[in-house]
């Protein structure tokens, strides 16, 4: 579990790690930030963010807890190569999108004694960089732990404890076959549907007239071309039934609209505003 001399290092101080050691420090815990990018270490250091900031991996070797805030593919190659620095009884987390083939690679690769609990936070941005880097989002996210079965409870419960201490409103656990099922339709597909929207057509000479409506629904069509791609791969079984499933919706949709079945399409209506209602905070 987390105290007061728990020793934390994030490596990867983009914009979600930098998140996190703003929100460490407001705690007053001890963070080692690691990051390839000395001006992004030295801006960390400058906030107070950091105790230590450093280039060189080998410094998580004194950390009790690691958190990994890495591209999917770049986090397998960090611990294949730099495991070797983690201390026997460290506990390692991560971020990243996807958990059921990256749990199973980092779990095989990880040195004795080093246990790995995956978590995700529900707190992307489409900005990039420790420039953005904003502890206050989190307080209105939602925070997913997702253990396998070689998980010992205390790991749990510290994974737990740390999103507390950032602060997310609602902690929930799930297996990795569902995080991916739940990720690939609340996240994947609606950053699909608006990257497609926004290729559908060159509907920039319309920025003059848009309204809240195509703002809110494209917002996340500024997107991470360099992440987003390797997400969608990664869980490509899950996502391409979301799609398939959509469009059919958006097919049957357009044959109301042909036919002119007013209905129908007031039922949809209706049944997507309850469902829709079930997101909102209570009372709005």
């Amino acid at each position: 579990m987390i105290d007061a001399k728990t020793k934390f290092a994030v490596v990867g101080l983009g914009v979600l790690g930098g998140s996190y050691i703003q929100a460490l420090s407001k705690q007053g815990y001890s963070i080692i930030g690691i990051d390839t990018d000395e001006e992004t270490l030295a801006y960390a250091k400058e906030n107070g963010w950091i105790t230590e900031g450093s280039t060189n991996p080998s410094t998580v070797k004194d950390a009790d807890l690691v958190i990994c805030c890495l591209y999917p593919h770049v986090f397998v190659e960090w611990v294949k190569e730099n495991g070797k620095y983690l201390k026997p009884g460290c506990l390692l987390s991560d971020v990243t999108g996807v958990k059921q083939k990256i749990i199973g690679e980092i779990n095989a690769l990880l040195p004795e004694g080093v246990e790995f609990i995956a978590c995700h936070p529900m707190a992307g941005r489409e900005l990039r960089g420790i420039h953005y880097a904003d502890s206050s989002r989190f307080e209105n996210a939602n925070f997913i732990i997702v253990p396998c079965e070689n998980n010992s409870q205390d790991a749990i419960d510290t994974a737990h404890q740390l999103a507390e201490i950032l602060g997310f409103r609602k902690i929930s656990q799930l297996s990795g076959q569902e995080h991916d099922q739940m990720i690939g339709f609340l996240s994947q597909l609606t950053h699909v549907i608006a990257v497609s929207l926004m290729n559908a057509s060159d509907n920039t000479h319309l920025k003059e007239y848009t309204g809240d409506s195509f703002r809110d629904l494209t917002r996340i069509a500024k997107i991470n071309e360099d992440m987003w791609p390797e997400l969608f791969i990664l869980n490509k079984e899950n996502l391409i039934h979301e799609i398939r499933v959509f469009t059919d919706e958006m097919n049957a949709f357009a044959k109301l609209i042909e036919e002119e079945d007013v209905d129908t399409m007031k039922q949809k209506m209706i049944i997507s505003t309850q469902r829709r209602k079930q997101f909102d905070p209570k009372g709005e």
